[in-house]
């Protein structure tokens, strides 16, 4: 192989290159030059490590194809497999295979291919090895349009499934790509945005599970990526969708490498840069939607099979064409599905492991290589990014007291309309009645149960508002937040644990439960992020990581436990204030306070560590024992209001960010101003579910995600117009 062969491999050449190749004669080297060695040995190398490659591919997809095949509630070992093949096969081991086994191992084939192919295609496209169908929410839109049409009941067969989901995954993907365009923090701007409308997303398709367990029955567990079917139908039907989806891409393959070399780069060598990019975004995400269809959103697929061969892209150079990537993908994708399915049926047992999410597997894994390829990255969202944002109205800034005032009274007016209002209205006498004991009874019962719903949500909202704003002073990140950054599902899931292992349930178990998973998390969060330098956009995408285990998590111990508990654990973990009373406000209320009362005198020295790394410290700040001691209370807080309302997310980034907004950065004005945001937030929304669709309700955490999510995402487009 020369030279010219080699450098093609490692990028294509432009096309004046190609001419001045083309006019030079040929003239080779002798065999024991100096010039031709080189060449020979990294050509000889190359190769080598190709057919290593493969080589090594091929053995790990033929060992999980067997073991996959081997494994099941029925005793067929490898002999009475090669029986079954050779047509040697007695009793019923014939009819196991084909009717059991084979659908879920061509279902296995179909969903690893495709979402290993989509995801090469997206990465190629945007350039960033993060980008896939998870992190640009496909999946998630994909399953709220299917979720959808389940709730309808309109029978539109397998096809119209696959378009509908299509559509689905289609306008998630544009909303998420016209966010993270066209800036230097776009693979940042790519995830947080994906993350976030996956967030909202996720939290209209619990609604609707909520609102309709029989209509949407199954849908939960099938929600995390399951490769149970009925029958190779659904299979067989589609297999031809995923095959010409992957040729289509590549038969792009080419222009998709042009693109790598830069928009202008590729007009100039006859590329339609904008036509080019909607043709593969669209293959890319007919095949995820083609997956999503028939074994629901397997997590981080596309983002792990085309990442682990990108990595090796340095030692095989065919790696670099995408002709060579994009099948390599899909046949790696493959493999980690199967490898994935294999793992959850050794571990809990061929009965058990038919029914549990394949998918949650796979997220955890992905969720892991997130981590790892966040800290090989350089994000560009500087620390002093929080100083740097415009804050304070002119009102604001000429009257902030003013503004906290007036934010009090509408929490007053908020927590009065909470009391009054719901599926049952109550009247300010009737109120002044139960206040003097002479209400009815009537009366008693809705006052007993309202009222301290309201005064939950309250103080959960002043928490993680509270948590929220001390976490984006202490990381310079207004993108920070509990949620975002994984502690609110962590917490989820250590109070998941303890419900779910625990023999008797408390509020007090609950409540060290989701202390433990909250810490847990945060320690996880700051060592992990702090690897490879100081890099605020590193920490939340280790973050975003963290709490998709934590998600998956949580979703494998729902799926093994009581499926008729598993719509009280969705409303639960979607942030409802059901089942709150005095007795369990009072350890938030003694969280909430003593964490005010400690950042008394912390204040100032907030105002600092806000700027930047040395002015602090050059005041006489100690910085590390500030930053530790705020993240104690932050999870304090967050552990506190999780375990009274569960998991409630987009409070801890909207009410601080919004303070800012309006009266500045000075900690002594905007901590009160978020908590009073936070509180009304959170408030208002528990009034929504419980007012909207009465006398069904809806958590207040899926209504403050449904809010938050478009917030966010203006956010980052804000961001954005000032980049």
């Amino acid at each position: 192989m020369n030279d010219g062969v080699t450098q093609q491999l490692v990028r294509p050449p432009v096309s004046g290159q190609v001419a001045a190749q083309a006019a030079k004669p040929i003239t080779p080297d002798a065999p024991g030059s100096a010039a031709s060695s080189p060449t020979t040995a990294r050509s000889r190398w190359a190769v080598t490590m190709t057919v290593l490659v493969m080589l090594v591919v091929l053995f790990w997809l033929a060992g999980a194809v067997v073991l996959h095949l081997t494994q099941g509630t029925a005793d067929l070992d490898l002999a009475g497999l090669w029986q079954v093949l050779t047509g040697q096969a007695a009793g019923t081991d014939g009819a196991v295979l084909a009717q059991s086994r084979l659908p879920r191992l061509l279902a296995a084939l179909m969903v690893g291919s495709a979402l290993g192919a989509a995801g090469a295609a997206m990465q190629g496209v945007a350039r960033n090895p993060l980008a896939s169908p998870d992190t640009t929410a496909v999946n998630a839109g994909a399953y709220l349009a299917l979720t959808i049409l389940a709730v309808t009941g309109i029978p539109l067969g397998l096809f119209g499934n696959v378009t509908v989901a299509f559509l689905g995954g289609l306008g998630a993907a544009a909303v998420v790509i016209a966010v993270s365009a066209g800036a230097q923090i776009s693979a940042i701007r790519l995830v947080l945005a994906g993350s976030a409308l996956t967030f909202g997303l996720s939290a209209i398709t619990s609604v609707l599970l909520v609102l309709f367990p029989w209509q949407t029955q199954g849908l939960f567990a099938w929600g995390a990526g399951t490769l149970a079917q009925n029958g190779a139908g659904a299979v067989t039907a589609l297999a031809p969708v995923v095959v010409v989806g992957i040729l289509a891409l590549m038969v792009l393959g080419r222009r998709l490498d042009l693109l790598q070399l830069g928009d202008d780069a590729a007009r100039s060598l006859g590329v339609a840069v904008g036509r080019t990019r909607i043709t593969l975004v669209a293959f890319a995400v007919l095949l995820a939607t083609t997956a999503v269809t028939v074994a629901g959103p397997i997590g981080f697929v596309g983002l792990c099979a085309p990442a682990m061969m990108r990595m090796l892209a340095r030692a095989v150079p065919p790696l670099r064409m995408h002709r060579v990537l994009i099948p390599v993908s899909a046949v790696a994708g493959i493999a980690l599905v199967l490898t994935a399915d294999v793992a959850v049926r050794a571990a809990f047992g061929a009965v058990s492991g038919v029914t549990l999410p394949t998918g949650v597997v796979t997220t955890m894994l992905g969720a892991a290589f997130m981590v790892v390829l966040a800290q090989r990255m350089r994000t560009g969202l500087a620390g002093e990014a929080l100083a740097t944002l415009r804050s304070g109205t002119a009102l604001g800034r000429r009257a902030p007291h003013l503004m906290i005032l007036a934010a009090f009274g509408l929490v007053v007016a908020a927590v009065i309309a909470g009391v009054l209002l719901g599926d049952s209205t109550v009247l300010l006498g009737d109120v002044a009645n139960w206040l003097r004991g002479v209400a009815s009874v009537r009366i008693e019962v809705i006052l007993e149960t309202r009222i301290p719903r309201v005064l939950a949500a309250l103080a959960a909202g002043a928490a993680l508002a509270l948590a929220g704003a001390l976490v984006q002073a202490i990381t310079r990140n207004p993108l920070a937040d509990p949620g975002i950054l994984g502690i609110s599902a962590s917490a989820g899931l250590g109070a998941v644990i303890t419900i779910v292992v625990g023999s008797t349930v408390s509020f007090a178990s609950t409540l060290g439960g989701a202390l433990v998973g909250a810490l847990i998390a945060t320690v996880a969060l700051f060592v992990l992020g702090a690897r490879g330098g100081a890099d605020q956009g590193r920490l939340v995408l280790v973050g975003v990581g963290i709490g998709a285990a934590a998600s998956a998590m949580t979703t494998l111990l729902l799926v093994r436990t009581d499926p008729w508990n598993q719509n009280a654990a969705i409303t639960w973990l979607g942030g409802s204030t059901y089942g709150a009373n005095f007795s369990s406000l009072v350890p938030l209320l003694v969280v909430l306070g003593v964490c005010v009362v400690a950042l008394v005198g912390w204040h100032r020295d907030l105002d600092l560590v806000q700027l930047d790394e040395t002015t602090p410290r050059s005041l006489g700040v100690q910085v590390p024992q500030l930053r530790r001691g705020v993240l104690v209370l932050a999870v304090l807080l967050t552990a506190a209001a999780t375990a009274s309302v569960g998991v409630i997310s987009f409070v801890g980034l909207v009410a601080p960010h919004a303070a800012r907004m309006l009266i500045g950065k000075r900690h002594a004005l905007l901590l009160p101003l978020a908590v009073l945001l936070g509180g009304l937030l959170v408030t208002v929304a528990d009034i929504v579910g419980r007012v909207v669709l009465a006398p069904d309700q809806l958590p207040a955490g899926l209504v403050t995600a449904t809010i938050g999510t478009p917030y966010f995402v203006w956010l980052l487009w804000k961001m954005r117009a000032r980049r």
